[in-house]
């Protein structure tokens, strides 16, 4: 069968590591700075069950079209390349991942999938609302790891952050996944100047009881209204001056391509995360590549460049079409996202539509 072109984007070249080094046609998913990319990041919708002020409007949003949401089985076919050509770990996305029906079957059928190296994981970040429902098929199906989102424990402060009152059902969700004995548990907060920062301390005591790691994430210039404002972003160094004055941090070592960097509290055996892209980029060790629910493929969150995959699933194209298109979309990766240079520009999607 003829390989049908790929739709491409053109984005601007990279400045390589690798000087004029060709793109692999085999072998490891290699970029022009030598990153070698194991994570795969699937949204599989856009819709979400919360309308976080710092992500979304509440009213007026436009959603992806049906039609062009990928199907269970594309997405499968598209992990299946992947994994084949080294791709070690599934994260499911949103919006809010376990708004899809089938959320069950495309753990189960993601969870199968073997790598050169063995069997895949399949990670999960949730917001949790109806999580308490779902966890136990999904650990049955073949689910390794879980984030849950939760940016404050106070009622009040939740239904305006969020635009909805279902703290009590995040924290039922949150207390399933630590009865489950499912690990490791990350729970995500983005902190926010004047809105959560008093509750630094208690999110991680709340955390660490439920044996879950806290990991803070520094708000990024990722909301639908592109509202986003620094002096509103609580900075990596302000995070660690509130949690210093509550436990002694000691560095966890070997962080290698994770995003968040990690403190053990008092010695350990607890922990906590901090993932600091605006004041502390790490894009030098990213190893990952995501993967829209419109089916395009994006090598960085910031990214301004897509590569459309849909022409290439619906057309009869063979798998190596798509394996073409992961090595061009993975060869066109920049050194970083530039958040903090002058000529940085906000990436037309949203976080819900690109996916965590």
């Amino acid at each position: 069968m003829t390989a049908v072109p790929v739709s491409i984007q053109t984005a601007p070249p990279a400045s390589t590591g690798l000087g004029a080094a060709r793109m692999p046609s085999t072998g490891a998913l290699l970029d022009t700075h030598g990153r070698v990319h194991r994570d795969l990041r699937i949204s599989l919708t856009d819709r979400c069950s919360l309308r976080c002020t710092y992500c979304m409007p509440e009213q007026g949003n436009e959603w992806l079209a049906r039609e062009s949401i990928l199907s269970t089985d594309e997405i499968v076919r598209i992990a299946q390349v992947a994994a084949d050509a080294g791709i070690t770990t599934f994260r499911l996305t949103g919006g809010e991942p376990l708004l899809r029906r089938d959320i069950v079957d495309v753990v189960r059928r993601l969870a199968a999938i073997q790598s050169p190296d063995g069997p895949v994981q399949v990670a999960m970040t949730t917001n949790g609302i109806v999580l308490a429902e779902h966890l136990d098929a999904l650990i049955d199906a073949g689910l390794s790891r879980l984030n849950i989102s939760i940016d404050t424990l106070q009622r009040d402060r939740f239904a305006a952050l969020t635009r909805r009152d279902r703290l009590d059902d995040v924290l039922r969700g949150v207390a399933a996944a630590a009865a489950s004995g499912l690990r490791p548990l990350k729970l995500n907060t983005v902190a926010m100047r004047g809105v959560n920062d008093d509750e630094i301390v208690d999110l991680v005591s709340f955390a660490t009881g439920h044996g879950a790691e806290l990991r803070f994430i520094e708000q990024m210039p990722l909301d639908a209204g592109h509202t986003w404002n620094r002096s509103e972003m609580v900075t990596r160094d302000e995070i660690l001056a509130a949690l210093s004055e509550r436990w002694s941090l000691t560095a966890v070592p070997g962080r290698g391509g994770a995003p968040a960097e990690r403190w053990m509290l008092d010695g350990g055996p607890a922990t906590v995360g901090v993932i600091a892209s605006v004041t502390a980029p790490f894009c030098g060790a990213c190893d990952r590549l995501r993967l829209t629910a419109d089916g395009q493929l994006r090598n960085c969150l910031f990214s301004t460049h897509e590569f459309d995959l849909l022409p290439t699933l619906r057309s009869g194209a063979p798998d190596e079409s798509i394996d073409d298109a992961l090595r061009r979309c993975i060869w066109a990766k920049l050194p970083g996202h530039a958040i903090n240079d002058p000529s940085f520009l906000q990436p037309d999607r949203g976080m819900n539509a690109i996916g965590g």
